[in-house]
């Protein structure tokens, strides 16, 4: 019954697949056309090493931040992060 509620929208129907597929190759393309070319992109990304962190930040910041731009966005990352150190608790 529930698909004759879906069938009607073809949501998903047909290509949904190649879709999603051509999105995230598109992401992948973004990202790396910006590391070769923006170099605030570059200092954001050699001061968050790793790829979750990196995108952990971004969430996070745009979670609770509303920037203007992009580059708003990266500059405010390399005025403020304060890198965490592992210390002793006691």
């Amino acid at each position: 019954m529930f698909r004759l509620f879906l069938v009607p929208f073809g949501h998903g129907q047909n290509h949904l697949c190649e879709f999603l597929l051509s999105l995230n190759l598109l992401a992948f393309l973004f990202h790396t056309v910006l590391d070769l070319v923006n170099y605030t992109y570059q200092k954001v990304r050699e001061l968050l090493a790793t790829r979750t962190s990196f995108f952990n930040d971004i969430r996070t910041l745009l979670k609770f931040i509303w920037f203007k731009s992009w580059s708003e966005f990266f500059l405010f990352i390399l005025a403020e992060y304060i890198p965490l150190t592992k210390g002793n608790s006691s």
